[in-house]
C-alpha cells in the first residue's frame, strides 16, 4: 500500500508520440494554425480594451508595463516550448506538472488553468460587447439597451452580447478542431491587419507632449499595470493545450509558441505606443471601445473607428474561440486521468470533438460573462496565468534534473538562468496584484485541492495502474 506522500506525488510517465495519438482526438492542426492559435488567443481584449483599464493606473508608462509583461511571458514561453516538445499532450501545464512534479502539484496547476481559461473567456466576451455596441451605433445609429449590455454591478441586468458570443464559439468548436483552427487563422490575419491600420492612422495624430508626465504613479503603477495586462498573454498557453491534435507536436509546438510570442509582443508595443501618442493618458479612463474613439477623434469621422470596431469584433471572437477551446482540452486531459468527471472525455464519433465537455464549459462561462465586470475578471485571469507560467518554469528545471537524456526538440537557452528569471518575474508581478484577487485565487485553489483529496485521488487512473502493476509483481 503506497504511503500518502507517494500517492500525492506519483508522476505520470512521459508519453511517446504514438501513445498521444491514441487519445481519441484527431491530429489535424499544422504549424501555421498552431501559431495562429497562440496569436489568436492573445491579441484581442488585451489591446482592444485593456488600455482603458491599465493606462489610468500606469499612465504613459503603460508601454513599459506591456514590455515587462511581455518579457515575463517570453521567459515563460521558452519554458513552455521546451516542455511542449518533450511532453506533447493536451492539458498544457497541467500535463507538464503531472509528468514532472506529481499528481498533487498537477491539481494545483489545474486550478490555475481552470481559473485562467474560464475567467479569461468571460473577460474577453465582456470586452466584445463594447465594440459590438460601438459598431452597431456607427452602422445603424443605435445601441443595445444598457440593461442588456452590462453586468449587474455596472448598472445592467445581463451582458447579452457576451453570452451570444460564447454560444457562437461553442457551436463552432463542436463542429471540429480543424474547422475552428482554419476560422481562427482567417480572423487572426484580419485583426492584425486592422491593428496595423490603427497604428498607421494613430501615428498621424502623434503628440510627444502626451509622454511628458511619463510615470505619474511611479514604478508601483507600472507593475500594477503589468499585472492587469498579463491576462492578455493567456493565448501563448493555449498552443500547448493542442498537444493531442497537433501534427508532429515535437517539432511544431515549440516553433508555434515562440513564433506567436514574437508576433504578439511586436503588435502590442506598436499599438500601445501609437495609442498613447495619439491620446492623453487621462482620456483613457472609463473610455469604451477606446481604439475606435481615438481614430474618430484624429480623423473627425466615424469610418476609421468603424474599421477598428469591425476588427475588434472579429478579433475578440477569435480570442474567445481559442480560450474556450483551451478550457475544454484541459478538462479533457484531466478527465482521461480520472481527475474530472468522465463526461469531459467523451468524444463524439462523428465530429471527433468533446461535445458535452464544450456545452458544459460554455454554459458555465456564459454565466460569468453575463454577470461579472471585466476589471475583476482580468485580474483573476492574470493570477491564474502567472501561477501556471511559474509552475512550467519549475517543471523545466525538475525534468532536466530527472530526465537529462530525454529527447527534447527545443531546449531553453542559457539554462538555468531563464527558468529562474521566469520564476522571479512571475512572483514579482503577483505581489503587486490586489489582495482580494490573491485571496479569491487561494480559496479557489483550496476548493480544487479538496475535490482532489475526496474524489480525484481515489479515481486516479495512474493510481489504479500503479496498484495493478504492484499486484501483478507480487
Amino acid at each position: 500500500m503506497p504511503t500518502l506522500r507517494q500517492q500525492l506525488f506519483r508522476v505520470k510517465p512521459i508519453p511517446t508520440y504514438s501513445e498521444t495519438a491514441e487519445s481519441g482526438l484527431k491530429r489535424s492542426i499544422g504549424l501555421v494554425p498552431l501559431t495562429m492559435i497562440g496569436v489568436g488567443g492573445t491579441i484581442g481584449t488585451g489591446i482592444f480594451f485593456i488600455l482603458s483599464e491599465a493606462v489610468p493606473i500606469a499612465g504613459p508608462a503603460v508601454i513599459v508595463s506591456f514590455i515587462i509583461a511581455g518579457v515575463v511571458a517570453g521567459l515563460s514561453a521558452l519554458c513552455y516550448a521546451e516542455l511542449a516538445g518533450s511532453v506533447p499532450v493536451s492539458g498544457s501545464s497541467y500535463s507538464y506538472a503531472y509528468s514532472t512534479l506529481g499528481e498533487l502539484p498537477a491539481m494545483g496547476v489545474a486550478a490555475c488553468l481552470l481559473l485562467e481559461y474560464g475567467v479569461s473567456t468571460a473577460a474577453v466576451a465582456v470586452g466584445w460587447s463594447q465594440y459590438v455596441n460601438q459598431l452597431m451605433f456607427n452602422l445603424f445609429g443605435f445601441h443595445l439597451p444598457e440593461a442588456l449590455s452590462y453586468a449587474p454591478e455596472e448598472g445592467g441586468i445581463v451582458n447579452l452580447p457576451a453570452v451570444v458570443l460564447i454560444i457562437l464559439c461553442a457551436l463552432l468548436l463542436i463542429r471540429g478542431a480543424s474547422q475552428s483552427a482554419i476560422t481562427n487563422t482567417v480572423m487572426v490575419i484580419i485583426k492584425v491587419g486592422v491593428l496595423v491600420f490603427f497604428a498607421a492612422v494613430a501615428f498621424t495624430g502623434w503628440n510627444a507632449d502626451h509622454f511628458a508626465d511619463f510615470a505619474p504613479f511611479g514604478f508601483a503603477g507600472v507593475m500594477t499595470g503589468a499585472g492587469i495586462i498579463f491576462f492578455s498573454f493567456v493565448g501563448l498557453d493555449a498552443v500547448a493545450t493542442a498537444g493531442d491534435e497537433a501534427k508532429n507536436p515535437h517539432r511544431n509546438l515549440p516553433i508555434a509558441i515562440i513564433s506567436a510570442l514574437v508576433i504578439v509582443a511586436s503588435v502590442y508595443v506598436l499599438v500601445a505606443l501609437a495609442g498613447i501618442g495619439a491620446q492623453r493618458a487621462e482620456d483613457f479612463d472609463g473610455q469604451s471601445a477606446g481604439l475606435s474613439a481615438i481614430l474618430e477623434d484624429i480623423v473627425g469621422a466615424q469610418w476609421p473607428g468603424t474599421v477598428v470596431a469591425i476588427g475588434a469584433v472579429i478579433s475578440i471572437f477569435s480570442v474567445t474561440l481559442v480560450v474556450l477551446y483551451g478550457q475544454t482540452r484541459i478538462l479533457f486531459a484531466m478527465s482521461k486521468d480520472g481527475m474530472a468527471p468522465k463526461v469531459f472525455q467523451q468524444v463524439n464519433p462523428r465530429t471527433m470533438t468533446p461535445v458535452r465537455n464544450t456545452l458544459i464549459v460554455s454554459a458555465a462561462v456564459a454565466v460569468l460573462a453575463g454577470v461579472l465586470p471585466i476589471n475583476f475578471l482580468a485580474e483573476m485571469t492574470s493570477i491564474g496565468t502567472l501561477a501556471a507560467f511559474l509552475v512550467v518554469s519549475i517543471a523545466v528545471i525538475v525534468l532536466r534534473c530527472r530526465e537529462p537524456n530525454l529527447e527534447r526538440s527545443f531546449k531553453v537557452p542559457f539554462y538555468p538562468v531563464i527558468p529562474i528569471l521566469s520564476i522571479i518575474g512571475c512572483l514579482w508581478i503577483i505581489k503587486d496584484l490586489r489582495l482580494v484577487t490573491i485571496i479569491v485565487f487561494l480559496v479557489w485553489t483550496a476548493v480544487v485541492l479538496i475535490w482532489y483529496f475526496f474524489t480525484g485521488r481515489r479515481n486516479s487512473v495512474l493510481g489504479r495502474e500503479l496498484a495493478a502493476n504492484t499486484e501483478a509483481n507480487r
